[in-house]
């Protein structure tokens, strides 16, 4: 019976662990950039925008296609870097922890 009291109270600090985890990627920042620094998107952990630069040569009629692709690439470029900051960030959480491959946290 104490091993099962001493499991729930790791999961409880498991599970406290995991929200601050939570919090801690909400807060935050990546910035993704593309076309070589003309075009950087600023947005949190969970994929939120905060800013976008543009470079003041690419506002021109001609280059409206141009700019919007590159707008979307530096938004790719910042969700992968919070997408793997979040991966990194769980992974020092549950070192050693019998979690199965694969398994995404946090849920």
């Amino acid at each position: 019976m104490r091993d099962l009291m001493g499991m729930m109270g790791k999961m409880k600090e498991m599970q406290s662990k995991m929200e601050q985890l939570q919090q801690d990627i909400a807060a935050t920042e990546v910035e993704g950039v593309s076309g070589g620094g003309m075009v950087n998107v600023k947005m949190t952990g969970k994929g939120e925008m905060l800013s976008i630069k543009i470079d003041p040569t690419l506002l021109s009629e001609d280059d409206a296609e141009m700019l919007e692709d590159l707008i979307v690439a530096a938004h790719r470029d910042a969700k992968d870097r919070a997408e793997q900051k979040a991966e990194e960030m769980t992974k020092e959480l549950t070192a050693g922890l019998p979690i199965p491959p694969g398994m995404k946290l946090p849920f």
